[in-house]
């Protein structure tokens, strides 16, 4: 299912709520969907591209130890990205009212011991974390861009 980005930015700022982004395998394709439309900016807080293990636990606080043991495709992985992000990008007005994260194995080879297309997708948003694992054919580009669809799809049926 294909997220019309504009009718979710408008969406989004008519209910109030803020975006932050932390992203891995899609290097920056979600920041890039949701600031596409006009009016992204009442909406999209900002982005960190957190490709290098290392940058989500310095920057978006992910457990070290759990780095350490599971590596950076994981669905915990994920979803303390999603919480992380949300402080990560905090303004004076505080933290953003839903963080988006992802983390997976774009291919073409395995990492970690997760196959390509193994895909952790999680949304912060109040209490509540989401993470959804999706298992995903293709190229490096069909894996990243199928990753862009379930962000935006899942972000589309967060309660508003």
């Amino acid at each position: 299912m294909t997220v019309d980005a504009a009718e979710l930015i408008s969406s989004l700022a008519d209910a109030g709520q803020t975006v932050a982004i932390a992203e891995s395998l899609t290097g920056g394709a979600v920041s890039a969907a949701l600031i596409a439309p006009a009016g992204a900016s009442a909406v999209v807080r900002g982005a960190v591209v957190a490709y290098d293990t290392e940058l989500k636990a310095s920057l978006l606080g992910v457990d070290r130890d759990l780095l350490d043991s599971e590596g950076p495709v994981h669905p915990e992985v994920a979803r303390q990205m999603a919480i992380g992000v949300r402080v990560a990008l905090a303004t004076s007005g505080g933290a953003a009212t839903i963080g988006i994260a992802t983390t997976g194995v774009a291919g073409p080879a395995s990492q970690g011991g997760r196959e390509p297309g193994t895909v952790f997708v999680a949304i912060s948003h109040g209490d509540a974390v989401e993470v959804r694992e999706a298992n995903l054919a293709g190229d490096r580009s069909a894996v990243r861009a199928a990753t862009v669809d379930l962000a935006l799809e899942m972000l589309g049926n967060i309660p508003r």
